[in-house]
């Protein structure tokens, strides 16, 4: 891909996940609309909905030919083989709860591998760009690469919904445990990768995300030299991002069925 246009790409990515941060920021002030979706910690507000439209719109106007897919519903075709993805508020429910581990993000790809992602966290008011063409930074200075941890004091990111607590996914996921030494679940799988990405964390594991939840921390875990994978395990896929022996070690744990 020309590095201009790459560039370009993400210049733009920037700039509206600062913006649709800051606008679901003022809504949350104002107060907010919970819906459930599939579940009581699956929910959406008007903050929600309103930043993916804000996103949408602008990309409508600056990059007519790329199509768009957003979590809130947005599924736009476009001609140019590339596809953004949205996430307008990745940590809904901390969101609702007054919790600021939650973020806006996005991704760009073509039909080969994602090119970009872009997070901003309003919290903090910083701001991730990468992919695995382009090193990624926080706030315009290059992420360190990502360390390698001892397994006995890796620490893992995740998220495993009560329900399968038990059972071949519940297996599966105590095998991962074995390849770490502590654990954490926080709310954000966005925001963990970006914590990851900064070296604070060494690895997430989770099964069944989509796209939105996937790609922008993807991106900017392998602009750090992370890696960033999705593997069938206990019949479901999982999502492993991090540095790269970490991955590798939850993978094979995983696979050891």
């Amino acid at each position: 891909m020309d590095d201009s246009r790459l560039l370009a790409d993400a210049a733009l990515a920037a700039e509206l996940v600062r913006d649709a941060a800051a606008l679901a920021a003022r809504i949350r002030e104002g107060g907010l609309d919970v819906e459930r979706k599939t579940s009581g910690s699956d929910v959406v507000t008007q903050a929600d909905t309103a930043a993916e439209r804000l996103i949408v719109e602008r990309l409508g106007a600056e990059r007519p030919d790329d199509a768009i897919v957003g979590e809130e519903g947005t599924s736009r075709p476009g001609t140019s083989g590339r596809t953004w993805v949205i996430d307008p508020v990745d940590g809904t429910f901390n969101f609702t709860r007054g919790s600021d581990w939650w973020c806006s993000a996005l991704a760009l790809t073509d039909e080969a591998d994602v090119l970009l992602g872009a997070v901003h966290h309003a919290a903090q008011q910083r701001t991730w760009v990468g992919g695995p063409d382009l090193p990624s930074t926080c706030d315009g200075v290059r992420l360190a690469p990502l360390p390698e941890i001892a397994r006995e004091a890796r620490c893992a990111v995740t998220y495993l919904h009560p329900p399968f607590y038990g059972g071949p996914v519940g297996e599966a996921f105590t095998r991962a445990l074995g390849q770490v030494g502590t654990l954490r679940m926080l709310g954000s799988g966005t925001m963990d990768c970006m914590a990851i990405a900064g070296g604070q964390w060494d690895v997430l594991f989770q099964h069944s995300v989509a796209d939105w939840d996937r790609l922008p921390g993807a991106a900017i875990v392998r602009g750090a030299g992370g890696d960033s994978v999705v593997v069938r395990a206990a019949g479901v896929d999982w999502t492993l991002t991090g540095a790269l022996a970490a991955v590798a070690d939850v993978r094979a744990a995983l696979l050891e069925e």
